[in-house]
C-alpha cells in the first residue's frame, strides 16, 4: 500500500481539475442565477455570451502580443479581460434595449423571453463564428507549471508527480476574489441591496423609488464580467471553440438549478457538485485504487464509470434528479 502515492494522485487528476472546473462552472451559473432572480428569465444564450466574451478577449490578447505587451510569467490574457468585459457588456446592453425590454414592457410571460433568448443565442453564436471562426484558438502564453510533475518527483522522491497548472491556479484565486468582490457588492453597496430587493419583490421596490432600469443594466453589467471571465478562465485552462461553450449551458443551469436557481450562494455551490460529479464518474480510478490496495488486489480493470465525452450526461442526469426529488435545491432557491 502507498497512500501518499496515491493521495498525489487523487489531487492531481481529481480534486485540482475539480475544483478548477467547478470555480468555471460557479463563476457561469452566478450569471444564470442573476438573470433568473433580477430579471427573471432563464437566459439561454448565456453560454454563447461566454464564448463571444472569451472570442473578444483572445482578439484583445493577441493585439497586445503583437505590440509586445505583456504580463510573463502570467498570461497576457489577463490585461485583455477588462477590454473583453466592456465590449461584452455593450452587447448585452444593446440585445437588452433593442430586444429584451420590448417583452418587459409587455410584462411576456418568462416562458416567450426564453424562446426569446433563444433567439439570441443563434445571434451571438453566428457573430462569433463570423468573427473569429469555428476553430479551435489557444491564446495560453508567459509559464504554463506552477509546479511540474518531474519537480515534485524530486522534491519528494515520490513515484507519483503532481503537476498545478498556472492556470489551475489562476481560475482558483481569480473566482475566490471574484465572488468576494459581488457578494461585498450585493449586500454593502446601496446599488447591490436595490437589485436584492427587486429581486425578492418587484412591486414593493417599485414603490421604494428603485429605479428597474438602472438595476436591470447593472445586471447585465455584472453578468458581462462573469461570463467574460469565466469563459476566459475556460479557454485559457482547456482552449477556445465556439461550440464547446454552447455545450457547457447544460452543466452551468444544472449547476444554478442544483444550488437553488436565484440564489448566488447555491449557484456556487451548485458548480462544485456538478464538477466533482463529472470528474469523479469519467475519472479511470485504477491507479488511485492500485496505490491505495495492497499489490496482490490490484485492479485489473480501469475502474472508469463512463467515458470521458459522455460527462455532460452526468450534469443532465443529476439535473433531473434535483428536479424530481427537490425542485427548489440546495439553498431553496424560487421554484423552477
Amino acid at each position: 500500500m502507498d497512500f501518499l502515492n496515491a493521495l498525489v494522485a487523487l489531487t492531481n487528476f481529481v480534486l485540482i481539475p475539480a475544483m478548477t472546473y467547478g470555480s468555471q462552472l460557479a463563476l457561469g451559473a452566478l450569471g444564470v442565477t442573476l438573470v433568473y432572480g433580477i430579471l427573471r428569465f432563464s437566459n439561454f444564450a448565456h453560454g454563447d455570451t461566454m464564448a463571444f466574451g472569451t472570442m473578444s478577449v483572445i482578439i484583445f490578447t493577441w493585439l497586445f502580443q503583437s505590440m509586445g505587451i505583456s504580463l510573463h510569467p502570467l498570461p497576457t490574457a489577463l490585461i485583455a479581460i477588462p477590454f473583453g468585459i466592456a465590449v461584452t457588456a455593450l452587447l448585452m446592453l444593446g440585445t437588452d434595449r433593442v430586444v429584451y425590454r420590448f417583452y418587459r414592457a409587455q410584462k411576456a410571460k418568462p416562458v416567450i423571453v426564453v424562446m426569446v433568448s433563444l433567439g439570441v443565442m443563434f445571434i451571438y453564436n453566428g457573430l462569433t463564428r463570423f468573427i473569429l471562426g469555428a476553430d479551435e484558438q489557444r491564446f495560453m502564453d508567459g509559464e504554463r507549471f506552477i509546479m511540474r510533475a518531474r519537480d515534485f518527483k524530486e522534491m519528494t522522491g515520490l513515484r507519483e508527480g503532481l503537476a498545478f497548472k498556472t492556470t489551475q491556479g489562476l481560475t482558483i484565486i481569480t473566482a475566490v476574489i471574484v465572488v468576494i468582490a459581488l457578494f461585498w457588492f450585493l449586500n454593502k453597496t446601496r446599488t447591490g441591496k436595490s437589485m436584492r430587493a427587486f429581486s425578492d419583490n418587484e412591486d414593493l421596490a417599485l414603490l421604494s423609488g428603485i429605479n428597474p432600469e438602472r438595476v436591470v443594466m447593472v445586471t447585465w453589467l455584472i453578468v458581462a464580467a462573469l461570463v467574460t471571465i469565466a469563459g476566459t478562465l475556460y479557454g485559457l485552462d482547456k482552449s477556445y471553440k465556439p461550440f464547446t461553450y454552447f455545450q457547457l449551458l447544460l452543466p452551468i443551469f444544472a449547476a444554478a438549478i442544483v444550488g437553488g436557481l436565484g440564489s448566488p450562494v447555491g449557484a456556487i455551490a451548485g458548480g462544485f457538485v456538478i464538477a466533482f460529479s463529472e470528474v469523479a464518474v469519467t475519472y479511470a480510478w485504477k491507479k488511485v485504487v492500485t496505490y491505495a490496495l495492497p499489490e496482490g488486489l490490484a485492479p485489473s480493470s480501469l475502474l472508469q464509470f463512463m467515458a470521458t465525452e459522455y460527462k455532460f450526461a452526468v450534469s443532465f442526469m443529476i439535473l433531473v434528479i434535483v428536479l424530481l426529488i427537490k425542485p427548489t435545491g440546495i439553498f431553496k432557491g424560487k421554484a423552477v
